[in-house]
């Protein structure tokens, strides 16, 4: 017998265009998937969940974010690149100085994976793509995946290269081998890379070669603006293809955006981070004109906010702020917004999945797919009276607001908390982890 939940009477935003929105209807959910979505179904026997004031969307992805920092957040609210790199990599010109990344033990990453994890599903991202650039020992990456595993977010894996090379590769295979051997389960790998402006070609070639051996995604910092292009690189080393994921591209040329665009490349933007530390003004707009699809990403709460529907705000208004500067500065007063509130809730959930190559799994409530969606409480005051569900997801609504969330058909938040979740024992562990770590470099902590 296959288990039956149905979400009734909520105001359904499925972003799957040919079933489209409801005022009001209900959400069939059969074990882990959505099998009907629509006015008065009929489930004689199922769990009911009344979403009378609800909006119900699906669940968000977010793909870019180095998760293992969730214990140390805010450490580089004021930081440049330079100054982040630094402070947790130490890796600024040739003094190498003392940095936070090195000293990670595997409980550290444990800690801050289970907290940076908990913190997304709070906010309603049901799939996280983990850029887990912290692999100082093997063990670390045992840790990073176990907690992924237990806090029942879906999230793809990415083993991560931040300066070291070579034993990292036999132990992405291990990791592979060991935890990923059937690519279906909630948790799936990827290999994340340093990419061309962070690494040799030789290296860069190795890597990208041992991803395809495993028949994982790549995912890669892209900046660009520099004195390499990374993606034509790439090109003229015919590495590009459909299993790549550049993360912020601001500084990429036309050619390289065309580039990615014609092998099948996907985009992750970051658009808090990259305005805040002189990466660039967000791509967004450029990747769009050149048949992109971006999707989203927090990158590192130790800078900014930690949710999607702050990344979806800044991405969209600082793109329409450039549209219609342009237009400013030609004497002309803009006629209408040429991208959409909707626009940017695709970016952050379908065109999410797409580029981590789970779109066929998640992104739409689409019957077949996997039960992951949220459920937006709109009689709070910043919500309150709905005119606009789309439009008011996007432009007013915040982590506060969710009020249940599933993945996989699997209630991981309801009214308003997390569930099965001890969180005092979790900030316990997170406030010991960060007191080590700040006690090793002389930091001093604010409790």
């Amino acid at each position: 017998m296959k288990h039956q939940l149905i979400i009734r009477n909520a105001q359904v935003i499925t972003l799957d265009r040919t079933i489209g929105d409801f005022s009001r209807a209900d959400l069939l959910i059969e074990d882990d998937r959505i099998a009907a979505v629509g006015p008065d179904l009929e489930a004689p026997g199922a769990e009911e969940i009344d979403a009378d004031g609800m909006i119900a969307i699906p669940g968000l992805i977010d793909t870019h974010r180095h998760v293992w920092q969730g214990q140390i957040r805010g450490i580089t609210t004021d930081a440049t690149l330079l100054e982040y790199m630094q402070t947790m990599h130490g890796t600024i010109g040739e003094d190498h100085g003392p940095s936070i990344g090195a000293i990670y033990r595997p409980q550290d990453v444990y800690i801050g994976n289970l907290v940076g994890t908990l913190e997304a599903l709070s906010a309603g991202i049901t799939t996280i793509l983990d850029w887990s650039h912290i692999m100082n020992t093997p063990e670390n990456a045992d840790a990073a995946i176990r907690a992924l595993k237990e806090s029942g977010t879906r999230a793809v894996f990415g083993y991560g290269f931040s300066q070291t090379h070579g034993h990292l590769l036999d132990d992405a295979r291990r990791v592979r081998s060991q935890y990923f051997t059937s690519g279906s389960g909630l948790i799936t790998m990827a290999l994340a890379i340093r990419g061309p402006e962070m690494s040799s070609m030789d290296d860069v070639r190795q890597e990208i070669t041992l991803a395809r051996e495993l028949g994982i995604p790549i995912t890669l910092h892209a900046i660009g603006g520099g004195p390499v292009q990374p993606v034509l690189l790439l090109h003229q080393e015919g590495l590009l293809g459909p299993d790549l994921n550049f993360a912020h591209a601001n500084g990429l040329t036309d050619e390289e955006l065309d580039l990615i665009a014609g092998t099948g490349g996907s985009i992750s933007i970051t658009p808090e981070v990259e305005m805040q530390m002189g990466i660039g003004l967000p791509v967004t707009g450029r990747a769009i004109a050149h048949g992109l699809r971006p999707s989203l990403g927090a990158d590192v709460v130790t800078a900014v906010s930690g949710d999607l529907f702050a990344q979806m705000r800044m991405a969209l208004q600082t793109e329409r702020a450039l549209q219609n500067d342009r237009l400013l500065k030609q004497g002309q007063m803009p006629q209408k917004l040429s991208l959409t509130t909707r626009d940017a809730l695709e970016w952050a959930t379908i065109n999410g999945a797409k580029a981590l190559g789970l779109e066929n799994r998640v992104g739409t409530l689409t019957p077949g797919k996997q039960a992951d969606l949220v459920l937006i409480r709109t009689s709070d005051l910043n919500l309150s009276p709905v005119n606009n569900p789309v439009g008011q997801v996007v432009q007013h609504a915040h982590p506060g607001n969710v009020d249940s969330v599933f993945v996989a058909g699997k209630a991981v938040k309801r009214n308003g908390k997390l569930v099965q979740v001890d969180w005092n024992r979790v900030r316990q562990q997170a406030v010991a982890s960060r007191d080590y770590l700040f006690s090793q470099l002389e930091v001093a902590a604010v409790s």
